[in-house]
């Protein structure tokens, strides 16, 4: 069915260049990418653009850790994404940096149009600074106490449990991030975007449809809220691109991050004939306009980034999908379980379109949080892709290639059954085309099931044995392999690199969808080689080990540390191997606080890189909760986790001393930080 072709840009939200991509952030790089080779199998004129989010405090601290310039850090992040991004089947049509001369280019007119139309004011405030570090700090380098539901280990801008946004000198026991000291207060002078100025033009923007019905709800919380004036300037050091005429003040990196769209589109125009910027850029733009995000970056999106264009007469986005977060087995990705799985890992171990597939089953068009079962994992994409699918296919190649020289019948023998799978296809992209892709794929699978009720019916290989016969056999496998041809078409935006193999066992050139309304008759196919092998579950567990990244727990590890804190008398020696496996970290601590009917225990909250851990600690007698929040300590991260009354300590603070008020929790120097392994 022929439609009108269509012209689309599509974006996913740039990737932090300030480590590795994760199973996590591939949700939603997945979920575009489907979207956007759907659109293009439909024959539809759609480009995929993004770009390494290159800039701020993080990559600048990174750098300086690892002795090297941000500039490096951040190639080599590039690097590392774009590898892991094409392995993985993700088809940019271009992928750029934020630290680019585009973004400067468009981040200072961005800001000098919304300047002369008045929307750009400036203010003395006071903000946090580290007097050890000599440095403001940014929002998300405080950590502390939510003002508003009193939750620990709080970034300075946002509460990730109740959703609260306030500012960082608002955060209750608030501590530097950086070097675990508390902030004080200085004054400083900044720029502010206001957002007020668009109030009207958000609502009506947002009631037009451009957003998710439970992301426009919570925007309009917001709004009744009051909306505030955003703070776009960061004082040096930072890495960035300065403001124009404010001399040590630099863009924040998130008035660059999304203008980032514009500059990797517009390097691509710069690289290719005929691509016109301001068609799709342009105010009076008729083209279409995606942003695919994930739901914890909505105000940025929602709120800022429409703002901001329409004070720069820029168009803004035709919409907005926000997605979900990832669990594995129902639980927040975990290094210690080794479910935090890093992209080259999961590579390392298992074919990606495994996690192709996994994925789109379970992704809508909502915001909810979708889950890696690990054993619904293995069990779906065995049954559904490896027995279901490729079996029709394996099933009936074999005789076409061995009995009649890989040459399919004259015509289709079953032509209702090939129109019914044909006829599929409308309701099939409606559900790509609306983001349910769990749905698209419930649908296809149905229609396999019937494809190989189809062949168990006939029993071919029963036919096969009677001489009289072969003309049905050769009926019966050519509708087999055309109803896996649709199969395959329609999975095409799921799993390309499964598709480009059959297009070459089926002697095709690239399938679209407007190809399968006839089927292949007198057509010659080729040898016919496996497809896809099943999910091992030795791999799986071998890719969970490797992701534990030391972290994992071992009894000999639990009876080393043990023998570390005893104080008298000296324990059994152990040897260097069994202490080898003591994986010490640097750790802060987040949060402590009293354990109702505990004597001796406080219960710690300890960041150690990315990672959140809860520890039981005896040392209540030597320490105050308040003493010890912000502070550096040493934890065995890899001591096996203990039920106690109270809860689950998840491993333990290394303290010396003869006991009572005479204990000293270990503290590393300020220049630690969360995460680093103690050797």
């Amino acid at each position: 069915m022929t439609q009108e072709k269509r012209t689309i840009l599509v974006t996913s939200a740039l990737p932090y260049a300030n480590g590795p991509i994760h199973i996590g952030h591939l949700v939603e790089y997945i979920q575009t990418d489907i979207w956007a080779r759907f659109q293009k199998l439909r024959g539809h004129h759609c480009l995929y653009v993004c770009a390494d989010d290159a800039h701020g405090t993080p990559i600048m601290l990174r750098a300086r850790q690892q002795g090297i310039t941000p500039e490096a850090l951040i190639a080599q992040s590039s690097q590392e994404h774009q590898a892991d991004f094409a392995d993985f089947g993700i088809a940019f049509d271009n992928y750029h940096s934020t630290h680019s001369e585009e973004n400067r280019r468009f981040s200072e007119l961005i800001f000098e149009r919304n300047q002369a139309g008045g929307h750009i004011t400036s203010r003395t405030i006071t903000q946090a600074y580290d007097a050890q570090e000599n440095m403001f700090l940014p929002d998300r380098f405080i950590k502390g106490e939510c003002p508003r539901c009193g939750a620990p280990d709080q970034y300075g801008d946002n509460c990730e449990v109740c959703g609260a946004t306030y500012a960082p000198t608002e955060l209750k026991n608030a501590v530097s991030a950086i070097s675990g000291t508390t902030p004080v207060e200085r004054e400083t002078e900044h720029l502010f975007f206001k957002l007020t100025d668009f109030e009207d033009m958000l609502k009506q923007w947002i009631k037009a449809g451009h957003l998710q019905p439970e992301v426009a709800h919570k925007v309009e919380e917001w709004f009744s809220e009051g909306l505030q004036e955003w703070g776009i300037s960061r004082d040096a050091p930072y890495f960035g691109f300065e403001i124009p005429g404010h001399p040590d003040k630099f863009f924040y990196v998130w008035m660059d991050a999304p203008i980032g769209y514009m500059a990797s589109f517009r390097n691509l125009c710069d690289r290719t004939e005929g691509l016109d910027f301001e068609h799709y850029w342009g105010r009076a733009s008729t083209t279409e306009l995606y942003h695919f995000i994930g739901k914890d970056i909505i105000n940025f999106h929602a709120l800022f980034w429409p703002a901001m264009l329409r004070g720069a007469d820029f168009r803004t986005p035709t919409a907005i999908f926000a997605h979900g977060f990832l669990t594995v087995d129902g639980q927040k990705m975990s290094k210690s379980r080794g479910t935090f799985i890093k992209a080259r890992t999961y590579l390392d171990h298992l074919n990606p379109e495994y996690l192709r597939y996994y994925f789109a089953a379970k992704l809508g068009s909502g915001v909810d949080d979708i889950d890696l079962n690990l054993e619904d994992f293995v069990a779906r994409v065995n049954s559904d892709l490896v027995g279901k699918v490729v079996n029709i296919a394996s099933r009936c190649a074999g005789f076409i290639n061995k009995r009649f020289a890989g040459r399919l019948a004259d015509e289709c023998t079953e032509p209702g059954l090939y129109r019914s799978f044909v006829d599929e296809g409308n309701d099939i992209a409606e559900q790509y085309e609306n983001r349910e892709f769990g749905h698209a794929l419930r649908k296809i699978m149905a229609l396999a099931d019937r494809a190989n009720q189809y062949i168990d019916a006939n029993k071919p290989w029963v036919l096969a044995k009677q001489p009289d016969q072969e003309q049905t056999v050769q009926a019966v496998c050519s509708v087999g392999l055309n109803l896996f041809r649709v199969l395959m078409t329609y999975l095409q935006p799921v799993l390309p690199v499964m598709a480009a193999e059959v297009e070459r066992f089926l002697n095709l050139p690239a399938m679209t969808w407007d190809a399968i309304e006839s089927p292949l008759s007198a057509h010659t196919i080729t040898a016919f080689k496996p497809l896809m092998t099943r999910v091992e579950g030795e791999k799986i567990e071998a890719m969970l080990d490797e992701s534990k990244e030391s972290l994992g727990s071992t009894e000999a590890a639990a009876k080393a540390s043990s023998a570390v804190l005893q104080q008298d008398p000296i324990a059994d020696t152990i040897s260097y191997e069994d202490f080898a496996k003591v994986d010490l970290r640097i750790a802060r601590i987040t949060h402590a606080a009293h354990v109702e009917g505990a004597d001796k225990l406080l219960q710690l909250t300890l960041d150690i890189g990315g990672e959140t851990r809860t520890v039981y600690a005896g040392i209540k007698s030597a320490y105050t909760p308040e003493t010890l929040e912000g502070k550096l300590t040493v934890m065995v991260a890899n001591l096996a986790p203990r039920k106690m009354r109270f809860g689950v300590s998840e491993g333990m603070v290394l303290a010396a001393g003869p006991g009572g008020s005479e204990l000293f929790v270990l503290h590393p120097d300020a220049g630690a930080q969360p995460g680093m392994r103690v050797k």
